[in-house]
């Protein structure tokens, strides 16, 4: 007879309490083995792919997209056994291999979770239920599971669910993609000022299409917002963001949640825990301009992306190593400031879904072509929405490459758990005194924001000195290096 086995939505990372089911990859029916992706979750730092812990047939989809679900809960029935061949098992199943009693489930990555009891549906939204499961109906405030639903006992036989612990699975755009274009598109995105890596692509094979292109660059465009009473118009009404406009058209609200949420708490734990002080420095960095053009012709770089942020990132990493001590964290607990014997380089990103921080992991060990890779890894990654809570775990030390919007500086706040930020302004030619006579130079002004309980003013000079002087002549990275 058949064996039903419960999946439970596990923690993805770092304690999250809960996720919101974006897309599910599966059908009642639908036949899955271990590993296969089957849902698609957004949590509050990322998106993330869950892989199945079973194999067999989907016997019922316990949570719709859109809801928000606690860790823990289940969401997905699998029947292992739909041709009956075992004798064990029945609607009540057992704790599975990979899942401990009386616990929620267990992937390796993603930890385990307490059993939680509720789900909470996406407020504004009507989501219709699972074709097997409870009726389309307002949610309770707790909803227990409907009842497995058996698959008909001529499904094909499918390969028993083998034991070990279970890989979670990570989308492949973590690792990033190869970008598939022909070259019309490449130039209709170069002109439209579009990021090929961070198109969704709809063609055959993934080639990114005309259409593509022209849709991405379409919802990049700057929105107005409503002036007079007679032109009152919602500019935000998506469905997808869970916004709802007002019965007068004059206001759209939207739920604060997920990323945009963290970051706000993050942020306001930041700055009123940490003191915050900013130095500033003016730089000449035309050497560091030359240096960057060079390296683009260089046949080592050919495959990877080389601008001024990565001369930038090596000069901060080669600062951190002359003064280790900015490379640290405070311990209110345990009232204790920890220094750290590794650079986890963040890099701030903005995204569509808000503000991220991956960090590239031992950065202090990369030689400049390794550096450029992590980098251009981890904007793909951050671009292409995919950015898990383990790139974002454990930084030291970060980057605010506020330049790219023609920013010139600014005083970025900390992120939680380390002790400095550095902010890369916009390079612009500018009137400078060179050698005595004034010449057109590229400049660009950096912004170092510090913890003041554990790094004084001098200290903060001291390494955005260094910064500045790597940057001004690139060679002072052989001296120090």
């Amino acid at each position: 007879m058949p064996t039903f086995e419960q999946f439970k939505l596990p923690d993805a990372g770092e304690g999250l309490t809960e996720a919101e089911i974006v897309q599910w990859h599966v059908a009642v029916g639908d036949e899955v083995t271990v590993n296969q992706t089957i849902v698609e979750i957004e949590t509050a730092k990322s998106l993330v792919e869950l892989p199945s812990p079973y194999t067999g047939v989907v016997a019922e989809l316990l949570v719709a997209e859109g809801d928000t679900v606690e860790v823990g809960v289940p969401i997905i029935v699998v029947d292992t056994d739909p041709s009956g061949a075992t004798s064990a098992g029945g609607p009540a199943a057992e704790p599975a291999a990979g899942e401990a009693s009386g616990s929620g489930a267990v992937l390796v990555g993603y930890g385990v979770a307490e059993q939680a009891s509720a789900r909470r549906p996406r407020r504004g939204s009507a989501v219709a239920a699972a074709p097997s499961g409870p009726t389309a109906e307002p949610a309770p405030p707790v909803v227990a599971p409907a009842a497995p639903v058996a698959v008909p006992a001529a499904a094909a036989p499918v390969r028993p669910a083998p034991s070990g612990p279970i890989r979670a699975l990570v989308s492949a755009a973590t690792a990033g993609r190869t970008v598939l274009a022909k070259p019309p598109v490449r130039k209709l995105a170069r002109d439209l000022g579009v990021e090929l890596a961070s198109v969704p692509a709809t063609g055959p094979g993934g080639i990114i299409t005309r259409e593509d292109v022209l849709a991405y660059s379409a919802r990049s465009e700057p929105r107005t917002l409503a002036t007079y009473a007679g032109d009152d118009s919602p500019w935000l009404n998506d469905a997808g963001t869970g916004s709802s406009v007002t019965p007068d058209g004059r206001q759209t609200r939207v739920p604060v949640k997920s990323v945009r949420k963290r970051t706000a708490e993050a942020m306001v734990q930041s700055a009123f825990t940490a003191p915050h002080v900013t130095e500033f420095h003016t730089v000449d960095v035309t050497k560091t301009m030359k240096l960057v053009a060079k390296l683009r012709e260089d046949r080592e770089f050919k495959d990877v992306r080389v601008t001024p942020l990565l001369i930038t990132a090596r000069a901060l990493l080669l600062a951190v190593r002359r003064h280790p001590d900015i490379n640290a964290s405070w311990d209110e607990a345990a009232q204790e400031i920890v220094y750290k014997h590794y650079v986890n380089l963040g890099i701030a990103a903005a995204t569509p879904r808000g503000l991220v921080v991956p960090n590239i992991k031992d950065a202090h060990r990369l030689d400049l072509k390794g550096l450029a890779q992590g980098l251009s890894d981890l904007t793909a990654t951050a671009r292409a929405g995919r950015t898990t809570p383990a790139d974002m775990s454990d930084g030291t030390i970060t980057i605010t490459n506020v330049g790219v919007f023609g920013i010139d500086t600014g005083t970025p706040i900390l992120n939680p758990g380390e002790a400095a930020i550095l902010a890369f302004g916009a390079i612009r030619e500018q009137p400078w005194v060179h050698k005595g006579k004034i010449k057109k130079r590229w400049v660009t002004q950096l912004a170092l924001s510090f913890d003041h309980r554990l790094v004084d003013g001098a200290l903060g000079a001291y390494v955005l000195s260094d910064v500045a002087k790597i940057l001004e002549d690139p060679a002072q990275a052989l001296v120090w290096g």
